[in-house]
């Protein structure tokens, strides 16, 4: 357990009277009005430009700097200066204390860079007349506004009774106040001992019936504990505790400020309880606050402040016991807190700061995501309302910081890391040099830059870690009670980076840390066993290192220390019995000696034991020990030690709470121990069954489409292997159905939203209705919504993250309307992954037409398969394919990459240059002749080998046979490969030399498909396209910013536009200029088919940022997916690399067709990489030609492209008629390929 520092102040203590919502209680002041004079303090003095407040429009702006009141404490004026604490409303930074006797006052408010300022008199009846009396009858609000000004004044006034003291203790107490602030300021000890010292002398002579004494214990109390929070002295806090003891029992009961006084008590007990864990103090302090807050009654002034202390103290006690029901509480209080608390009331920031810190605290605990979404809202909003300059907001940038931190370590999203940075750099740059809480917020930032390292590897990140926790260590003076833990962020940080790089070093600096923030630390303080354990954890990384066996002793001591010293019931418990547990585990595989083992497992059952039901933690500990018994087994070879480490990766995988990673990883090594020893036995499907189920839900629809393709990236292999061992089991059925399940999942997920619903419309229209209304909002949210570190301003931010938090809620309600349908009698698999059997129900009937899907390599062999489906069987067909493997496939796929990159670039080339390239290649045979030899080596070689390897096999499984009776075959096959198989061309495979030419494009038309579950979906919810809508749109943009001109889109567009109105074809032609990016979604609406020509990129990171690049701007994957496509038919994508895919993601089919057909086409004409502008025109002019002239004689004038797919092949038959044989003559017919039904 590596401890982390928490974030300074991350909670509001209200360690002063007049912290929280309470008014008129000056510090050192409060004495009994009957024995005083009365002098006038305003509060919450304000300026309103109502002009402007609600109006962003308006111009004529007031923009007040200062005000000056003339004639305070004998000066010519003095000055309080103004901040816009919301639009077109300023405050003061502090009250106004008037002296006894004031009568008038005169103010000028001077506005910002202008010298023009307004004179503002008050007099005392101001304040006498607008009074609005509390209980005591003296506080009082008021308003008032210059007759030439339209800026009104308003503020709170509150008569403080000044005493008859003598003018000496009146200037002590002004004394100990000043040197209480430099104290806070600076961290200067003497101040506050100074202070100290002033204050005891006063209370030492004030009389116990003086009304005034309670008032006076309060406030010396306060710098005792302000002296406590230094040094972390216990008999400071143990005086501050005595001394507020006996001001709550010299408050009479009813007295205005019991609640705050008790209050004040109970947190001064939240210190001695953290200090030293000791139930009984946090006990009392939830005692007296709840006392508080039944003393001040709806309404008062207290009942805020009394709450959020309330809430403070469940939440400390929530950290040491892990009692579900305190964070409960906390929540609950804090959140009474936040919403007794006026808007503009300047504590606001700090009651959502505290809430926001409960919902993280449960986040940490149960992992629901939507608890870490509302903290991190509730802290942009404290963020938000803090004016830039306030004291507090370096802090609510740190907290924020480490809430996004929290989600980070959670989900793994390098976003919310990032923006944990800045936000904490930020923080740390808003503090002054000097100031106290400076070292603290260098160790949080440095944290965060240790997690962000973690992910990455990135040693800039460590080196900057160990950079700032050092200089924490150095700005931190010895004797502060916070260096033990800088010392130990500081070694952490050694020992991260150990992890990396294996360098010893790195472990001599973090230890000799360590061991001094153990020696630092007294004996009974609450961090201790943490300490402890970090240092054994430290001693174990170096035994492993090194292999000094006094390395491990001294790891299983110290970590041995830690646990005794523990008290029953501490949350830490269970994590240090698993520290001690590992240690005995790491020792049992050096020693052998089963005592070790058996100490080892000991601890990890205890500490399961000591895990609650529902923790976060429960699957890693699971694994912890299940990888004990598994090395347990290595030893002893008893098949009861196999199966305790198989039961607990189950138990791991099977949890209902924690980490849906840890607990993917531990259905992974339940499937493979299964898969090793018990390899005939069911339980493999069951444990794979259980790794696909949470590699979906680790890629949920509360996240980004983005980031999902990042989360399924690192699992794509899981569904090969799973679909290996059913067919190891004889159930290809069951491989097939998981195959489905496991490829292009993100497109799957955003397919599902948009899932026709007319039978449930039927059934249950309300039902339907809100299905419909929220898969929408979740496909636009998934699509569209940005990490809120992308937004520089805090509306942005609090905007953005609003929407994750709706979006976190919709996904939760899309399950359960997911449930409610699937209660319904016919609808048990709504949405659910297709059986087998529905899938063989709905392949396409046009003829004898053949799927085939997959390509994948067994677990423990180089043997490759496929599987076949027909229409009209009941069950797929398996197919070996002994000469194939997935090296194989690997090389061809390099071989292809190598040619690619000698002949061809990325984009679409213009026609002279290809021109030239073409001159330069022809060869003896000439432009159109076979050239001999050509394909010994390279595309030939490619292509000759998938012929042989992989589809003839397929071929001769189906009995087809060459049809010499028509140039285009009446067979379709439809390809849908997996892994590397994804980027070869399958439908070019064939022998292109020597005597016997054989292709695929003798036997078949080919056609791609993401997966076969898309493209029975097309088959089986057959709709006629409307008439009004039928036809086709044209676009071509030969010029566009930083790409090379292709006029040859003009040619094409303008041939097929004049093809189409031959044949009475509606359509339309936009190029150059006349079509936009902005314009085009529309028209796409208007026609259910596109024609495309101009060049194209494709974004594998985000595939629905990859676009079409216009004159003007881009059309991005997302724009088109954000229209209502219903009648889309055809898009011919006459561009390059529209199909290509990414080698990190090939199952997902991250390219421009794929994302196509996502969008709602039928089917795509797209290309595998770049294609030329000599012959792109020629291509779709002989394309669209075959297809009109095979076209129903009664279509009139609606556009069908059923026929596209054979469009297609005669189109590429006629350009292998005008090539030769040579590599770059194949490498321009092949890219072309056809995708969907």
């Amino acid at each position: 357990m590596a401890e982390q520092q928490s974030s300074p102040n991350s909670s509001d203590s209200g360690n002063e009277e007049s912290v929280i919502g309470l008014k008129g209680m000056s510090e050192g002041l409060g004495f009994d009005h009957a024995r005083a004079h009365v002098s006038v303090e305003l509060l919450d003095v304000a300026f309103r430009d109502s002009e402007r407040r609600g109006n962003s429009e308006h111009n004529d702006e007031i923009t007040p700097g200062e005000l000056r009141i003339f004639g305070l404490g004998g000066e010519d004026w003095k000055s309080f200066q103004l901040y816009e604490a919301s639009p077109g409303e300023w405050k003061t930074s502090s009250p106004i204390e008037l002296p006894p006797g004031v009568v008038g006052l005169r103010c000028i408010v001077e506005q910002d860079g202008r010298k023009d300022g307004r004179i503002i008199h008050l007099g005392c009846s101001s304040w006498k007349d607008d009074t609005s009396e509390s209980d005591t009858g003296i506080t009082k609000t008021g308003r008032i506004s210059d007759a030439q000004l339209c800026l009104p004044m308003l503020w709170k006034s509150v008569e403080i009774a000044t005493p008859k003291y003598p003018t000496h203790i009146l200037e002590e107490l002004a004394r100990s106040k000043m040197l209480r602030g430099e104290f806070k300021r600076t961290g200067n000890l003497a101040n506050i001992s100074e202070a100290i010292s002033i204050r005891r002398r006063i209370v030492e002579v004030t009389p116990e019936d003086d009304a005034n004494l309670a008032a006076m214990l309060n406030n010396l109390a306060m710098s005792f504990l302000d002296r406590f929070e230094h040094t972390g002295d216990l008999g400071d806090l143990a005086d501050a505790t005595s001394l507020q003891t006996r001001a709550v029992d010299l408050t009479p009961a009813g007295h205005e400020d019991l609640p705050s006084r008790l209050y004040n008590l109970g947190n001064s007990l939240q210190h001695h309880f953290k200090r030293t864990g000791e139930l009984s103090d946090i006990a009392r302090a939830i005692s007296v606050q709840m006392q508080a807050v039944d003393l001040a009654p709806e309404g008062h002034v207290d009942r805020p402040a009394a709450f959020n202390n309330l809430g403070n103290s469940y939440q400390i006690c929530f950290e040491r016991t892990g009692h579900l029901p305190d964070i409960e509480n906390a929540i609950s209080a804090l959140t009474n807190a936040v919403h007794l608390t006026p808007e503009g009331d300047a504590n606001l920031p700090s009651m959502l700061n505290n809430l926001g810190n409960s919902f993280l605290h449960r986040f940490e605990r149960l992992g629901n995501l939507a608890d870490a979404a509302e903290a991190i809202s509730l802290q942009i909003q404290a963020v938000h309302l803090t004016p830039k300059g306030h004291a507090d907001l370096p802090t609510w940038l740190m907290n924020l910081g480490g809430s996004f931190q929290s989600r980070f370590e959670q989900m793994g999203n390098l976003g919310d890391v990032a923006e944990s940075i800045s936000l904490q750099t930020h923080a740390v740059h808003l503090t002054p040099e000097g100031h106290t809480a400076l070292p603290s917020r260098l160790v949080n930032l440095g944290n965060s830059f240790l997690c962000r390292f973690e992910q990455t590897g990135n040693l800039g990140d460590i080196a900057g870690s160990i950079s700032l926790q050092t200089h924490a260590v150095h700005l931190t003076p010895e004797g502060h009670a916070a260096l033990p833990s800088q010392l130990m962020n500081l070694a952490n940080s050694f020992v991260s980076r150990f992890e990396v790089t294996k360098d010893a070093s790195d472990l001599s600096e973090a230890i000799p840390l360590q061991t001094r923030a153990v020696d630092l630390t007294p004996a009974f303080h609450a961090n201790l066993p943490s300490w402890l354990n970090n240092l054994g954890i430290s001693f174990l990384k170096r035994f492993q290192c090194l292999g000094n066996m006094g390395d491990i002793a001294e790891a299983i001591a110290r970590q041995n220390h830690a646990v005794d010293l523990t008290p029953k019931g501490h949350a830490d418990l269970s994590i240090l019995r698993t520290n001690l547990g590992n240690s005995y585990i790491v020792l049992f595989g050096c020693t052998n000696n089963p005592a070790d083992g058996k100490d080892g497992i000991s601890n990890l059952v205890r500490a399961l034991q000591l895990t609650p039901e529902m923790h976060a933690e429960l699957p890693p500990r699971y694994m912890n020990l299940a990888s004990a018994w598994f090395q347990y087994f290595t030893s002893s070879h008893r098949s009861d030690h196999l199966d305790a480490s198989i039961s607990n990766y189950k138990s791991a995988a099977t949890c209902t709470s924690g980490s849906p990673r840890t607990r993917l990883a531990g259905a992974i090594c339940w499937a493979k121990l299964l898969n090793a020893f018990y390899p005939r036995s069911t339980s493999v499907l069951t444990a794979f069954g259980a790794a696909l189920d949470l590699v979906t839900s680790i890629a949920g629809l509360e996240q980004t489409v983005q980031h999902r393709y990042t989360m399924v990236g690192e699992f794509l292999n899981i569904p090969m292997q799973a679909a290996a061992a059913a067919f190891r089991h004889d159930c290809p059925n069951t491989a097939l159905e998981w195959l489905e399940r496991g490829r292009c999942m993100v497109w799957g997920q955003q397919s599902q939203l948009r899932a026709p619903l007319d039978a449930l419309h039927a059934q249950d229209p309300a039902l339907a209705d809100r299905i419909a209304f929220v898969s929408g909002h979740l496909e636009n949210a998934g699509s569209s919504r940005q990490h809120s570190g992308t937004e520089k301003s805090w509306d942005g931010k609090v905007l953005l993250e609003d929407e994750a938090l709706k979006q976190s809620h919709l996904a939760s309600e899309w399950d359960f309307l997911l449930t409610r349908v699937r209660d319904i009698p016919g609808f048990e698999s709504f949405l659910q992954p297709l059986r087998c059997s529905t899938i063989l129900r709905h392949l396409p009937e046009s003829g004898p037409v053949v799927v085939w899907s997959y390509l994948f390599c067994h677990l423990y062999s180089t043997q490759c398969d496929a599987i076949v489906l027909l229409a009209g069987l009941y069950d797929p067909l398996h197919v070996k394919l002994p000469d194939f493997s997935l090296a194989k496939a690997r090389q061809y796929r390099h071989d292809l990459n190598t040619q690619l990159c000698s002949h061809h670039p990325h984009a679409r080339q213009p026609e002279t240059i290809v021109t030239e390239y073409w001159k330069t290649c022809e060869g003896a045979a000439g432009r159109y002749g076979r050239k001999p030899g050509a394909g010994t080596s390279g595309i030939h070689l490619v292509l000759r080998n998938l012929w042989n390897e992989v589809v003839k096999p397929i071929l001769d499984v189906l009995s087809l046979r060459l049809d010499d009776s028509s140039q285009v075959p009446l067979t379709r096959i439809w390809w849908c490969p997996t892994g590397p198989l994804s980027f070869l061309p399958l439908h070019a495979a064939g022998v292109y030399e020597g005597p016997h030419w054989e292709s695929i494009m003798d036997y078949a038309v080919s056609s791609y498909t993401p997966t076969v579950t898309s493209l029975t979906q097309r088959v089986s919810n057959r709709f006629s396209i409307r008439e009004d809508v039928s036809g086709l749109f044209l676009v071509a943009q030969p010029e566009v910013p930083h790409a090379a001109p292709i006029p040859g889109t003009t040619k094409e567009v303008g041939s097929i536009h004049d093809m189409a109105v031959r044949n009475g074809i509606r359509s339309m032609r936009l190029d150059r200029e006349n079509a936009s990016a902005t314009s085009c979604p529309d028209f796409m609406e208007q026609f259910s088919s596109i024609h495309l020509a101009c060049h194209a990129s494709q974004n594998a990171s985000n595939p629905l940022q990859s676009r079409f690049l216009f004159h003007d701007g881009h059309l991005t994957l997302n724009t088109i997916m954000q229209k209502n496509l219903k009648n889309t038919d055809l898009a011919f994508l006459s561009a390059c690399e529209t199909s290509t895919g990414e080698e990190t993601l090939a199952d997902e089919a991250v390219h421009l067709a794929a994302g196509m057909l996502a969008a709602g086409y039928r089917r795509v004409v797209a290309t595998m990489w770049s294609i030329s502008d000599l012959h792109a025109p020629e291509v779709a002019n002989d394309f669209y030609e075959f297809l009109w002239a095979h076209r129903d004689k009664d279509s009139g004038t609606g556009f069908d492209g059923t026929l596209s797919a054979y469009a297609l092949h005669h189109a590429i038959r006629n350009l292998q008629e005008n090539l030769d044989n040579t590599e770059l003559s194949l490498l321009t017919w092949i890219p072309y390929v056809h995708f969907g039904y």
